[in-house]
């Protein structure tokens, strides 16, 4: 059975989760009897596949950022992929993002979509209105032979929103790829006592209202910091609002590899997760392999991922997310049964497992 994955996601991040989430799926497709997998590139920056161990490409311009970068990339990719599409040498075709690009060079094909989330379409101020994303999602979710969904709330969210046929949707979960090593050197000093935030720092991932929820514990304590770790440099209303609040040195930013990223989840207090939505949320899965306390929002895929091993809030309510911090500052023995049980957890979990329901899921097109 041969698999084609196309270009997209690989075109346009060099980190995230869902170019992460191919290439763990190819990298078990690997390992396994019976699954070819090809990823037809020419350039590409994406950090996931820079072993090149699945793909051949050249690493294009891979420190210069500018406008217009990606839309090059995909000049030159997007050619690639419709070539493999005509050539029809593929059982199924599995396209790594939303453009529909492929519709009128598949032909009898079958393909399978992966509906990570529906961010765009609960949270549609966030986003341009020239931006696509929710009409060419909507056209592959109608025309796909079968559907992914990364959690249960992501299937619900897709009936509800789209009215998909549920029998078209299965949910396969995503896997963990972090775990710490026991001799990391960083390159930096880092406070002792801080509350760990990973990722973007948008509307949903409702940062602002964490911070002010927390401002009088930053202020009551000077040793309690919060670190971020990606989501980039600070925004001018963000350093606004720090200094607004007499915060502004306890807040601190970081860009992180993998295994600097693991050390800090390790030495925190807690990593709180505040999303207003998540279609999965791969950070939850990282903090529980990293033996870090989890405190997050009651909401979307989030208890159902993260199960009985997190300290929940309400993430529309700064008392309620300022309760569940105080809760886990105060009581180590609450930190510990949180760590204990994101351990048994993460059992639930793995990339593995994904690969195997995915394949499944192959296989039943080709019936």
């Amino acid at each position: 059975m041969k698999i084609l994955y196309d270009h997209q996601i690989f075109t346009s991040q060099k980190y995230g989760g869902i170019s992460r989430y191919f290439y763990e799926l190819v990298l078990e497709f690997s390992d396994s009897q019976g699954v070819d997998c090809e990823i037809p590139l020419l350039v590409s920056n994406n950090h996931y596949i820079s072993d090149k161990k699945f793909v051949n490409y050249v690493d294009l311009l891979p420190n210069k950022q500018f406008r217009g970068k990606i839309r090059i990339f995909n000049y030159l990719n997007k050619p690639n992929t419709i070539l493999k599409l005509k050539q029809q040498k593929f059982d199924v075709f599995h396209p790594t993002y939303y453009d529909p690009y492929f519709l009128k060079y598949i032909g009898n094909k079958p393909f399978v979509l992966t509906v990570y989330d529906m961010i765009h379409e609960k949270f549609s101020d966030m986003f341009s209105p020239t931006d696509k994303t929710t009409e060419q999602k909507r056209l592959l979710v109608e025309k796909a032979t079968k559907i992914i969904a990364i959690s249960q709330s992501t299937k619900k969210d897709l009936i509800e929103l789209f009215g998909t046929d549920e029998s078209k949707i299965e949910v396969v979960y995503l896997g963990n790829s972090m775990f710490p090593k026991s001799n990391i050197t960083l390159e930096y000093e880092i406070p002792k006592k801080y509350l760990l935030f990973v990722g973007s720092r948008g509307v949903y991932k409702n940062f602002e209202r964490f911070i002010n929820s927390i401002t009088e514990l930053l202020n009551q304590d000077k040793e309690l910091f919060v670190l971020c770790t990606g989501g980039g440099k600070f925004s001018n209303s963000e350093i606004e609002q720090f200094k607004e609040l007499g915060i502004s040195k306890q807040i601190l930013q970081f860009n992180l590899d993998d295994d600097s990223l693991a050390y800090f989840y390790k030495n925190a207090l807690a990593f709180i997760f505040p999303s207003l939505y998540e279609g999965f949320g791969i950070p939850v899965l990282e903090s529980f392999a990293c033996g870090c306390p989890l405190l997050c929002s009651d909401v979307s895929s989030l208890p159902e991922v993260a199960g009985e091993a997190a300290c929940y809030f309400d993430p529309y309510s700064e008392e309620s997310i300022r309760d569940a911090v105080l809760r886990v500052l105060d009581d180590m023995n609450l930190r510990k049964d949180l760590i204990s049980k994101g351990y048994e957890q993460l059992k639930k979990f793995s990339w593995k497992q994904t690969a195997e329901q995915t394949k499944k899921i192959y296989e039943s097109v080709l019936i």
